[in-house]
């Protein structure tokens, strides 16, 4: 789940962006789409970016699925003048742990995507227009869940012909589309790296996602997801951004951030309207990404990985059953979202029924974001891993 001040908090270091690859956002479009629970969605589209070129048998593709807040933005730059490049560039390019001299990388837009206002992100969510009506779908568009975001993936790369995949990589809500993919079609998977991730959300987590959907449902601009249009429910979104935040960040990091945090400041000591500075530094961060995203987005995402199972199954080992592919896991040690205890129960579950399993944890001290920002750190452990032999 790439997180709402990501861009603005942690930019990747200008020694990263050299060689940085330049890449141009496209279109998929599909006139129906069936979702998971039986529902259909007319005329629906998600944005999508490659890197590297597909060799003639199509066997050296690797498609990169994104996080909660991220985006298909995974490497590269729009333009050469752009201030940062895509989230996992420190990893994604020519040389790079995923070589782009070698594989042919892709990346898609989820459906109801959190940036739903940005210009550079395409999707199909409660923020678009609902064809049967003319107005914006709100609340009346359908529950997606992870699956849906795999079949979504999986119509584009049929529409290219791909029906192999070399990997399935992502970090945190993509390290469950990448699980999904081994899971539900483990013919087309021979290898999977889930980077910050889980088997299924369990009864802690899923409470927990719950209080980052919360503030939006509180705020009365919300209006039952009716607000387009109308005055956003910015309040409530940007005390879930903060959250959200918050959650994905380490108490080292908070504290490294604002070394001249103190207790006892004057502001708040005075004024009970005033608060910490590193509350406004929190918020601040959050209402500056705000504008970009969109609330009922929000909700959608919250419920799509509330739900999460692998193989959408009874339980996480019939689930797994059907599961060929090789499988690395990158946890990171103090990760306060999808916390490493579900990584753990994910590899015994895959062990136990005789799967191949790699574990390494990434080191660092942002929590989540460890997943993020610290991937290079694991560059040589997924480079390696690529190049094994294929389990099929």
């Amino acid at each position: 789940m790439r997180h709402a001040v990501i861009l603005l908090l942690l930019t990747l270091s200008p020694a990263l962006w050299a060689e940085a690859l330049l890449v141009e956002k496209q279109r998929f479009e599909m006139d129906n789409f069936q979702t998971f629970n039986g529902q259909q969605i007319r005329k629906i589209q998600v944005g999508w970016e490659s890197y590297g070129k597909m060799n003639k048998d199509k066997s050296n593709v690797i498609l990169i699925t994104h996080y909660f807040s991220g985006n298909s933005h995974a490497a590269g730059r729009y333009h050469p003048d752009d201030a940062a490049p895509g989230y996992w560039d420190a990893i994604i390019g020519p040389g790079k742990a995923i070589d782009t001299n070698e594989y042919y990388v892709l990346s898609v837009d989820t459906l109801a995507n959190l940036s739903a206002h940005d210009p550079k992100v395409i999707t199909t969510g409660p923020a678009s227009t609902n064809p049967d009506t003319g107005k914006p779908y709100g609340l009346d568009f359908p529950v997606v869940t992870i699956r849906d975001f795999v079949n979504v993936q999986k119509a584009l790369l049929d529409s290219l012909g791909i029906d192999k995949l070399h990997a399935v990589i992502g970090p945190s809500m993509g390290s469950l589309q990448a699980l999904e993919w081994a899971s539900a079609y483990p013919e087309r998977v021979e290898r999977l790296v889930s980077v910050i991730g889980a088997g299924r959300m369990d009864a802690w987590t899923v409470a927990a996602l719950e209080h980052w959907a919360a503030p939006i449902r509180l705020d009365p601009n919300w209006q039952q997801g009716r607000y387009y249009g109308g005055q956003l429910p910015l309040a409530g979104l940007t005390a879930s951004l903060a959250l959200i935040t918050q959650d994905a960040l380490h108490p080292d990091f908070v504290n490294g951030a604002n070394p001249d945090h103190h207790p006892l400041e004057q502001a708040p000591l005075t004024d009970i309207r005033q608060s910490h500075q590193v509350v406004n530094w929190l918020w601040g961060l959050a209402a500056s990404r705000a504008r970009m995203v969109d609330a009922n987005h929000l909700l959608y995402l919250v419920r799509a990985s509330q739900l999460y199972l692998a193989g959408m199954d009874k339980t996480l080992e019939q689930g797994l059953r059907g599961v060929r592919a090789r499988v690395l896991l990158l946890p990171a040690v103090e990760d306060q979202i999808l916390m490493p205890y579900l990584t753990e129960e994910l590899q015994q579950a895959l062990l136990k029924q005789q799967k191949s399993v790699t574990h390494k944890n990434i080191p660092g001290p942002m929590g989540h974001l460890n997943g993020l920002r610290n991937i290079d750190q694991v560059g040589e452990t997924i480079r390696t891993f690529l190049q094994q032999g294929n389990p099929l």
